[in-house]
């Protein structure tokens, strides 16, 4: 498996959380829809927030960021969030 976080802070990191938490069950259908989706989480910090993407592979965490990428940009693009900060990598471990 392999995981990607994406952290949003800075300008417009606060009102571009606002914004997804009123609009989670459309975010939920679009990370579920990523190939080999295994599972998302999307958390508030203090000045944003970050999301947590895990896939099969990194193709789906690669198609995972270009899906946020897009919707953002279709449907956030005048809050003026900065890009966010990319961490990603091979999972050793998933509990549940």
């Amino acid at each position: 498996m392999h995981s990607v976080i994406r952290t949003y802070s800075g300008s417009g990191a606060k009102e571009l959380f606002e914004l997804l938490e009123k609009r989670t069950a459309e975010v939920e259908a679009l990370m579920r829809s990523v190939q080999g989706f295994v599972c998302y989480t999307l958390a508030r910090t203090a000045d944003g927030g970050f999301s947590v993407t895990t896939c099969n592979d990194k193709a789906g965490v690669d198609e995972s960021v270009q899906k946020a990428k897009d919707w953002i940009a279709a449907n956030a693009a005048g809050i003026g969030a900065s890009a966010p900060t990319i961490s990603e990598g091979t999972v050793i471990l998933h509990a549940k």
